[in-house]
């Protein structure tokens, strides 16, 4: 894993200005906390008892906003996927404080030095989270499949369940590749590796760019990395991808709900990425989709990382999608190759609790309640302001990092590789320390590794700028 500590005269380094530029959020109005403090108490309901089910959680290390889990058993006929989500149709009430605070929210935003949560902490971390060892609330399904991962049968119920251990990413595909998973997730890599062909058999595209992370080293100041890319995390993303094509498949069945959408590529995205390939001397099958190309690489290769880039532009557009009664234009997520939605997120994003109040309907055989029909037509406007946020503020920190890693080493020469090329500037990936940035020069093909001279770090203008060396 590439790495590098910061190390700067300052004693310690906040993102407080980022917060203050973005207009973030301190804290919750009063009216919803007092809301919150009062759901705690409030009871589940009749429901389904599921607390049998042995269903773990897999998170990143030291999350308590544990949205999610799991339960992956090979049957005689296939596989059964039990998916607990977090009910938080228990302690938001329509139309009251929590619920119009979260709607302006819209989503959990991360920032290095702490969290802005969707909802108050109470709820996310505590009541409405699937804690390990004790009771609560969920929406549950659980889907039957074939031999081929495919679902024959969908299930969807409010229920209470009890997760039986927290485990993060690591340790999991550590537990795998010594032999010894935990049992409630010992049929996952199976699962999930056969869920990936299915997508590759659709045409999904997997853009498998490094993710650039941000973490403490324990004195008060940050350190940049990449996050390792673990089978285990792509496994566990296969469940949530068929409870959110699963979902859209009962909304778009009833003819109401609100989908994730993304356009097919045009023909000319297409024939620009195939030339892209053909520029960078990689090989595109006869009669490949984009997507299964692109999965054929290896993403440690220069050329891999600019086609990865490159192919971005197929994957533009993407929105949500609210309908009742006659079907939207576009029903699919290219980028899936599939109908999808969000439900397996609430704590975190708006949309997943109606998304999830919809479909807890509709198979329930009873009309969907007025206060949801009304809010789903605002449900796109909020996400996509939320989304557009998000994205800004992600950026922004990981450029603050950027210029507070790189302010004392202008001048000196790295090794890059070229992503995306302009006519006087390209953007570059430079591996050690994990940076992205514009590197000027007329000359810079894409996919070629360069050397390239940091020309300048400002951690005020959150810029870094190299310049290629001849």
């Amino acid at each position: 894993m590439a790495s590098l500590v910061i190390r700067t005269g300052r004693a310690e380094l906040d993102f407080q200005g980022i917060r203050t530029e973005f207009g973030l959020p301190q804290e919750f109005p009063a009216a919803a906390l007092a809301e919150a403090e009062r759901a705690v108490s409030r009871t589940p309901g009749d429901r389904e008892d599921a607390t049998d089910i042995p269903l773990v959680t897999i998170d990143p290390p030291g999350a308590k906003d544990l949205d999610q889990a799991l339960c992956v058993l090979r049957t005689p006929t296939g596989f059964r996927v039990h998916y607990a989500i977090a009910d938080l149709g228990v302690f938001v009430s329509p139309g009251g404080p929590i619920d119009t605070e979260v709607r302006r929210r819209g989503q959990t935003l991360y920032l290095p030095d702490g969290n802005v949560p969707l909802h108050p902490t109470v709820l996310s971390e505590g009541a409405a989270s699937l804690l390990p060892t004790v009771v609560r609330p969920a929406v549950l399904w659980t889907f039957e499949c074939a031999p081929d991962s495919e679902p024959t049968s969908v299930r969807v119920r409010r229920a209470l369940v009890r997760s039986q251990a927290q485990f993060d990413y690591e340790s999991v595909q550590a537990s795998f590749d010594a032999g010894t998973p935990h049992p409630s997730v010992e049929a996952l890599a199976e699962f999930g590796q056969l869920r990936r062909e299915r997508a590759q058999e659709r045409g999904a595209v997997e853009l498998q760019l490094p993710e650039q992370e941000i973490a403490p080293n324990g004195n008060g100041q940050w350190k940049l990395l990449i996050r390792p890319r673990v089978q285990v995390d792509q496994w566990n993303a296969e469940i949530s991808l068929l409870t959110g094509m699963s979902a859209a498949k009962i909304m778009l069945d009833a003819r109401v709900g609100i989908l994730r959408t993304l356009p097919d590529a045009d023909a000319e995205a297409v024939d620009a990425l195939r030339r892209s390939a053909h520029s960078l001397g990689v090989q595109w099958p006869n009669g490949a989709s984009p997507g299964r190309m692109l999965a054929g690489l290896d993403p440690s290769r220069p050329e891999s990382l600019a086609l990865f880039v490159d192919a971005t532009r197929l994957l533009r557009g993407a929105g949500y999608t609210a309908f009742a009664g006659s079907l939207p234009e576009v029903t699919t997520h290219a980028g899936l190759a599939a109908p999808y939605t969000h439900v397996t997120a609430p704590l975190r994003r708006l949309v997943d609790r109606f998304a999830t109040e919809v479909c807890l309907a509709v198979t329930a055989g009873e009309e969907v309640p007025e206060w949801l029909r009304t809010a789903l037509p605002l449900l796109p406007s909020l996400m996509g302001t939320s989304d557009t946020l998000a994205s800004k503020v992600e950026r922004a920190c990981l450029d603050q990092v950027e210029a507070w890693v790189l302010v004392d080493r202008v001048g000196e020469d790295f090794d890059a590789v070229v992503l995306r090329a302009g006519e006087s500037e390209a953007d570059v990936f430079v591996a050690e320390p994990p940076v992205m940035g514009k590197c000027q020069g007329s000359e810079l093909p894409e996919g070629e590794r360069i050397r390239a001279r940091l020309v300048e770090a400002d951690p005020e203008n959150r810029r870094v700028a190299f310049k290629r060396i001849p």
